[in-house]
């Protein structure tokens, strides 16, 4: 009896929290209109300047039309944004939310795992990202490797199911990094045990350089297979497939973007140099925080900085940052966004712009851009998302104020026209949400046992304000 009853209000707690994570998902598939009007709202377009006591109209998760004086179908929702401010769902462009492993490192080289395949759609982050506005995530491997695994890019429809998320046609990328996290600073040399290769800045240049001379061979073979094969040779047999190496031939043939993970100046030519040898482009440097010593040699290169507005000092690679970072690189022509690397400070993305717009003397225009379509650019979807413009999806937040007030909150969060966030529903259920968890607390699962044993604690669980150069794994916690 006490097995079945533990089961019973076992099945209740999973049931309660699908219908609670589920409901407005729900509401999104089945009853959500054809049209949504927000009226009389401040719009910042981003890249059309700002728009006072303006319309936007939704249609069919994409934005109609933009103006003043919008006519909406009779059956349309209708929203008075009145005093408020509409503005593109910021884009997260170095995330590790809803990933339920980061680094896969026991190797040097990792090009064949993917963060795809271990998505977690109920990761509660999510929720708390749209909170802050945030609608889409670059969703990439962690920093423990010369080159690691396949990224993700996720809109952020939390509730739906996990296919749900993929963003369609994004371009492909893959995780590199340079400097400590892939030497292995941080492990000490343990006696008997031999340490990982790289143990270097140059051993880390070594297995980029050597896994893609691998590849450029991989590609020769498969080059001369298929013209056997247009030649109709006989009795051929394709050479075997190497998942390894196959997203570098992607990469040296124009069609996987590279994200490298990396600090120090040296280094950052050292890739430059290495792309350039191979005939290859970097898409963005993350991190980046000597970027404004080589802002020019970056631009030239034609790659992408996403970086931190002030966060710094936390390991000896990180100390020789500055503040005029973002600002440098943007003055020589480098387009630059700012990213979160964590699940904490994903919602506050708006702060960080703002911050780099303070110290930097950026403009207004230049700092919107930095988490909305310059992220958008540097994944290569800027004809979707990015900016309030008539086409694009309607991937965009309803705020109480300028978005880059440190007061200012989201109230309502669209992503293809669809309410993913609502600060009123959110509100009007606290009371209830709290009431079930005090029934919960009760229920004879959740008492701790006789005799003083405490509970089985729970799996552990990736912590919120970690990055991909603290925490590797649910066994490596900091």
């Amino acid at each position: 009896m006490k097995r079945t009853a533990i089961a019973r209000i076992l099945l209740l707690t999973i049931l309660w929290c699908v219908s609670w994570v589920n409901v407005p998902a729900q509401q999104q598939r089945t009853g959500e209109p054809e049209e949504t009007l927000i009226r009389n709202a401040t719009l910042v377009t981003v890249t059309r300047g700002t728009l006072e006591n303006s319309d936007i109209l939704i249609r069919r998760g994409k934005i109609a039309a933009i103006g003043k004086g919008l006519k909406a179908s009779a059956n349309a929702r209708v929203i008075d944004a009145a005093g408020k401010f509409v503005f593109p769902g910021i884009i997260d462009a170095h995330s590790h939310s809803m990933l339920d492993a980061i680094n896969e490192g026991s190797l040097a080289v990792t090009s064949m795992v993917r963060t795809r395949d271990v998505l977690n759609p109920n990761d509660v982050d999510l929720y708390r990202a749209l909170a802050g506005g945030v609608t889409t995530l670059n969703l990439l491997h962690g920093s423990a490797n010369a080159i690691g695994g396949l990224n993700t890019v996720v809109k952020v429809k939390y509730g739906q199911p996990v296919e749900d998320f993929i963003f369609p046609g994004a371009m492909p990328g893959i995780k590199f990094a340079l400097g400590e996290n892939p030497k292995r600073s941080s492990n000490p040399n343990l006696p008997g045990v031999t340490r990982r290769y790289p143990n270097t800045r140059m051993g880390v240049e070594e297995v980029i350089r050597e896994a893609f001379v691998r590849a450029r061979d991989y590609r020769k073979t498969w080059d001369e297979h298929r013209a056997a094969v247009a030649r109709r040779d006989k009795n051929l047999i394709p050479p075997d497939r190497d998942l390894q190496l196959e997203p570098l031939v992607e990469v040296l043939e124009g069609k996987r973007y590279v994200h490298a993970h990396c600090y120090r100046a040296d280094e950052i030519l050292m890739l430059i140099n290495l792309a350039d040898e191979f005939g290859f482009k970097i898409k963005t440097f993350q991190h980046v925080l000597e970027g404004y010593k080589v802002a020019k040699e970056i631009a030239r290169h034609g790659a992408g900085a996403s970086t931190f507005a002030d966060f710094w000092g936390y390991k000896i690679e990180a100390y020789d940052a500055i503040p005029f970072n973002a600002a440098i690189m943007t003055r020589a022509g480098v387009v630059v966004s700012m990213n979160s690397d964590s699940d904490e400070r994903a919602r506050r993305l708006n702060i960080e712009a703002a911050k780099a717009m303070r110290y930097g003397g950026l403009t207004e225009e230049q700092a919107l851009k930095l988490v909305t379509i310059n992220p958008a650019i540097q994944l290569g979807i800027q004809d979707r998302v990015g900016s309030l413009e008539v086409g694009k999806d309607a991937d965009l937040a309803i705020w109480n104020g300028h978005p880059l007030s440190v007061y200012a909150r989201v109230d309502t969060t669209f992503i293809d026209g669809a309410v993913f966030f609502d600060r009123q529903q959110d509100l009007a259920r606290r009371a209830d949400i709290l009431k079930e968890r005090a029934q919960l607390e009760q229920a004879e699962p959740n008492r701790p046992p006789a005799r003083g044993v405490s509970p089985q604690a729970p799996r552990g669980r990736r912590p919120t304000n970690s990055d991909d150069d603290l925490w590797e794994g649910e066994n490596n916690q900091p």
